[in-house]
């Protein structure tokens, strides 16, 4: 009878970094007593698979570890049988982690072996034994972590700087062992000249201007791995953040507390505090609300569609604000909304996106009209060149002086799912054309155009008639990785250490390699930035990317190319 062969594959973890730089360190000890327990399994047919799945410096406490994704995807895969640990604690210390664990190596008929703990986990002693080693385990690192905390709470207050990234003006004490931040006499300069210049101007705006004219850098770091980071021009995030930090007044903060620190000041307090009361007026204005604004009578405060437009169901669409974060917002809203309560039929429109909206469109109109002669009902070539010139002067109208023009101009407006119908005033139209009304071309004062609503987060963007081409930079980008990505697989680089030199996770770099599969046509548009509106990349790998191009289509909302006659 032959013996099944089980492949066995060992995995081995270190919490902390001490030690692993050593010829033979803590993973190497664990690795050989496992194999070592693997080769005395040889008569049952256990084979050690070469492939080694090693975590250094990395806790137990999370799934996130490089090594063990690998282990997994290796089990799903079908490629490894048995999980062989040193101690059940160097798989995972959490309960509810090595349930998830647990529920993969079964979807497989996997198993795992701890080689210091015997237990048979197909009774149920051995699953209430393994369950108390976990939770002791679990109990360990978080009685571990409180630990942790409370030292570093306790140094906080003695004024010992704990780790971190070290602000714009120290740098880290020259020896290790010295829980201190020394002066970095350059960056010191940067940083009094920061606070001197909101001091002075009181406007974070101005500040970040002057601050790049100035050439001013945010701290240049150095990681282990070789990645240079920081060295670029000071966003206001960024100066605001330095502002209110109280390291340069020579503090350490411990959540919303502070102690003295061992580290020497680099403001004076009075410069700081009076800095912290110029930031904390500013933030206590309401923004967003000019002057002109609020103005009776203001285009700006004014809906200039009141009474114009009604929706598919014909029912008025009536003004309406609401105020948020001391900011009026203006709405045109169907009058059930307002009348009969809700509706989900119902439409509601920001009023300053929809005013834009038809304007832009009633000037593309004109526009049009006017280049091809369809303004007048019978085309006189002896007036076309005055009759241009007028057309430039209403559109300019349109556009700064629409709280006079727009709403004199248009007669009625019907929306419709998917277009938006636009009557214009004939009388109107010929007094600001200096033509008769009779004159007036009937077509020409009716208006059709495609009308779509997005949602992009929590806002609302209202689209009408053809986009102009706006390829999206991200989109871009992440396709040029996938297909750059996709091509490394193909002459064989395994994934995981593709990942691992794009500084990327596996799952990440594998939903995103498969755009380099979409269609050519599909990605020709998203070169010329004619994409469906709405397209995202994440909309794009949302469960996966057909590999049937007209599937694709259909997916991302593509028009299908006409069939061949």
């Amino acid at each position: 009878m032959n013996t099944p062969r089980i492949r066995c594959a060992i995995y081995t973890r270190k919490s902390s970094e001490d030690g692993l730089d050593q010829d033979f360190n803590s993973l190497d000890a664990q690795f050989e007593a496992c194999a070592a327990y693997v080769a005395s399994q040889r008569h049952e047919g256990w084979k050690l698979l070469p492939d080694r799945y090693d975590d250094g410096g990395l806790s137990g406490g999370t799934l996130e570890r490089p090594a063990l994704q690998r282990l997994l995807a290796g089990i799903q895969a079908g490629h490894i049988d048995m999980i062989v640990v040193y101690k059940i604690d160097r798989l995972t210390r959490s309960l509810s982690d090595f349930s998830k664990i647990v529920d993969c190596l079964d979807a497989v008929g996997a198993s795992f072996v701890s080689v210091t703990q015997a237990f048979n986990t197909a009774t149920s002693m051995g699953r209430l034994t393994l369950n108390m080693l976990l939770s002791f385990a679990q109990f360990e690192r978080e009685v571990t972590a409180e630990r942790i905390r409370d030292k570093i709470a306790a140094s906080k207050k003695k004024g010992l700087w704990m780790g971190g990234n070290v602000p714009l003006g120290y740098d880290r004490h020259p020896d290790p062992n010295i829980r201190e931040l020394v002066v970095n006499a350059v960056e010191a300069k940067t940083v009094k000249t920061l606070f001197r210049l909101y001091d002075e101007m009181r406007c974070l705006r101005r500040v970040v201007a002057e601050a790049s004219r100035l050439g001013l850098r945010s701290k240049r770091r150095s990681h282990s791995s070789g990645r240079v980071q920081g060295g670029n021009p000071l966003s206001r995030g960024q100066i605001h953040y330095l502002l209110r930090n109280p390291t340069y007044l020579g503090l350490i903060r411990h959540k919303q507390k502070t102690w003295p620190g061992q580290h020497p000041a680099i403001v004076d307090t009075d410069l700081w505090h009076r800095v912290q009361a110029r930031l904390q007026a500013a933030s206590a204005k309401p923004r967003g609300r000019g002057v002109a604004a609020d103005r009776k009578g203001d285009p700006a405060a004014t809906s200039l569609l009141t009474g114009k437009f009604r929706d598919d169901t014909g029912d008025l669409l009536t003004p309406t604000h609401t105020t948020r974060h001391g900011r009026r917002l203006r709405y045109y809203v169907s009058n059930r909304l307002i009348s009969g309560g809700p509706d989900p039929t119902g439409w509601r429109l920001p009023a300053p996106a929809f005013e834009t909206v038809v304007t832009k469109v009633v000037a593309n109109h004109l526009q049009h009209c006017a280049k091809h002669h369809q303004l007048l009902s019978t085309p006189d070539l002896r007036i076309a060149g005055d009759l241009d010139i007028q057309v430039g002067n209403l559109i300019t109208a349109l556009g700064s002086a629409r709280g006079r023009t727009l709403p004199d101009l248009i007669a009625a407006g019907q929306l419709d799912i998917g277009n938006i119908r636009i009557d214009l005033n004939p009388l109107f139209l010929a007094k600001a054309l200096d033509i008769a009304a009779d004159d007036i071309c009937a077509e020409a004062t009716t208006i059709t155009a495609a009308f779509s609503l997005r949602r992009r987060g929590v806002e609302l963007k209202i689209f009408t008639g053809e986009r102009d081409p706006h390829p999206d930079p991200v989109m871009l980008r992440t396709l040029a990785k996938a297909h750059r990505w996709a091509q490394a697989l193909r002459t064989g680089t395994p994934l995981h250490d593709l990942a691992r030199r794009e500084h990327v996770s596996e799952s990440y770099l594998r939903t995103r390699a498969q755009l380099a599969f979409l269609s050519p046509s599909i990605q020709q548009a998203i070169l010329a930035g004619r994409q469906p509106t709405g397209l995202t990349v994440k909309r794009l790998i949302a469960g996966g990317v057909p590999l049937d191009w007209a599937e694709q289509d259909r997916k991302y909302n593509f028009r299908a190319p006409s069939p061949l006659p």
